[in-house]
């Protein structure tokens, strides 16, 4: 017997069903444009740095790349997840109200965890000092330029997204360049993220919306329900991250967080991609609930499985890479980081194979659920990292970390299929509800 939503959704016509999906094809080819652009940009900065710096100094670089991913997460957690799951539609009047609230609330973020960064590097000196220096200079910019992918990919305009990151990409070049000449480690943190606050500028020409930070105590007081979960989660992510970087400095020292981001690097596009993720899939899979729910669960195991496939293949060919192409694009980072290519493709595959789930729990708003997820995942990163490193050193810790990742993945994968269930039962008793 079948229900009414079933029957509703049987006599939807086949016309209006082929242009939402030729419209959803349209919007992630843009997400996947963007992400390509985002990676490549990644990517870059990464060989050049490596090659400039060495192995060492490279780590220190690493440190303030990993610390700005925490902060990110906090940015999106408070500011820009919440506003993909709620404002994910055609721009309208709540839409650029929202964006403003939104984005005052990133470059609020930024500016206040940016004062910490900066008044840490000038205590902490030496080599590692300056360059968290200068990241605190540069994270309101940063979390800015972030919020407005995030803004774009909601309204279903990736295009523009596309256009902002092409932005970041052509002034890294000149801001590389001199950063080369000077050849600290902070002159690149500050390269980097001056060339990001160019790309912000350039969003807010983009949209025609000015950031509001007044608006800041506002948008966290009405997306508590949601911002303050998403916030634990990303942070525990991006925590965890934090933690086993530096734990392995101490326990195997600075050049092994170098080795660690040399073999990151390898695998750039997949990591670039897997940390933008929510910036398509989560927009995409709300619509998906929205339209066809029962098609979510295939929806998202058809975005976990193409991520791990690829993830697989890109590794598989890093192994067939020569040493001398690998000298090539590492310099002297390559030797200790080709030794870590397998147990971190794996890795890699994992975590890719995780992020469909992720997608699911987050459209259907299941904040506790992807909480839990998170945080298991996140103390089994930083168990398998640690443990394997004081087991192995640093090929102990990448297999720590690739076990930990599949074992999360898993997981996540669990309680989607639990909070499907759940959404299947609350929609029928809805429809026999007179």
């Amino acid at each position: 017997m079948t229900t009414e939503g079933e029957r509703a959704t049987a006599a939807v016509p086949a016309g209006p069903a082929r242009t939402a999906r030729r419209a959803m094809v349209g919007r992630l080819s843009w997400g996947l444009a963007d992400q390509a652009a985002s990676s490549m940009s990644n990517f870059a900065v990464g060989i050049y740095v490596a090659r400039s710096l060495g192995v060492t100094a490279f780590g220190v670089f690493s440190l303030a790349w990993v610390t700005y991913g925490v902060v990110l997460n906090v940015s999106r957690g408070l500011a820009t997840d919440p506003l993909v799951v709620r404002f994910s539609g055609p721009p309208d009047v709540s839409w650029r109200g929202a964006v403003a609230r939104s984005s005052g609330t990133a470059l609020g973020v930024g500016t206040a965890v940016g004062a910490v960064c900066l008044a840490a590097g000038l205590a902490l000196g030496g080599r590692v000092g300056p360059a968290f220096a200068c990241l605190g200079v540069m994270l309101p910019g940063l979390l800015l330029q972030d919020a407005w992918r995030f803004s774009f990919f909601a309204a279903g305009a990736g295009r523009k997204a596309f256009v902002n990151d092409l932005v970041w990409g052509v002034a890294l070049v000149p801001a590389m360049v001199v950063a080369a000449h000077v050849g600290t480690v902070a002159a690149f943190v500050s390269a980097w993220g001056a060339s990001a606050a160019v790309a912000a500028a350039y969003g807010c020409l983009q949209s025609g919306i000015r950031p509001r930070p007044g608006g800041a105590r506002g948008w966290l007081r009405e997306q508590r329900d949601l911002g303050y979960r998403y916030l634990v989660e990303n942070v525990s992510l991006s925590g965890a991250s934090q933690l086993r970087a530096y734990g392995l400095g101490a326990l195997v020292g600075v050049g092994a967080v170098g080795a660690v981001r040399g073999a990151e690097l390898l695998l750039g596009p997949f990591l670039a991609v897997l940390m933008g993720l929510s910036l398509v899939t989560v927009p995409e899979a709300s619509r998906v609930l929205r339209q066809a729910p029962h098609r979510l669960g295939a929806f998202c195991l058809l975005l976990g499985g193409g991520q791990a496939a690829g993830a697989l293949l890109w590794g598989g060919a890093l192994l067939l890479m020569p040493d001398r192409l690998g000298e090539l694009a590492l310099g002297a980072v390559w030797h200790s980081a080709a030794e870590l290519v397998v147990p971190i493709t794996l890795g890699v595959a994992g975590a890719g194979l995780g992020t469909g789930a992720a997608a699911g729990l987050r459209a259907l708003g299941a904040a506790r659920r992807s909480l839990r997820c998170q945080l298991f995942a996140s103390a089994c990163y930083v168990g398998g990292g640690l443990g394997g490193a004081a087991a192995a050193g640093t090929v102990g810790s990448a297999w720590g970390v690739a076990a930990a990742t599949v074992s999360g993945s898993a997981v996540w994968w669990l309680q989607l299929r639990s909070a499907l269930r759940e959404h299947h039962h609350d929609t029928i008793r809805e429809v026999r509800t007179p």
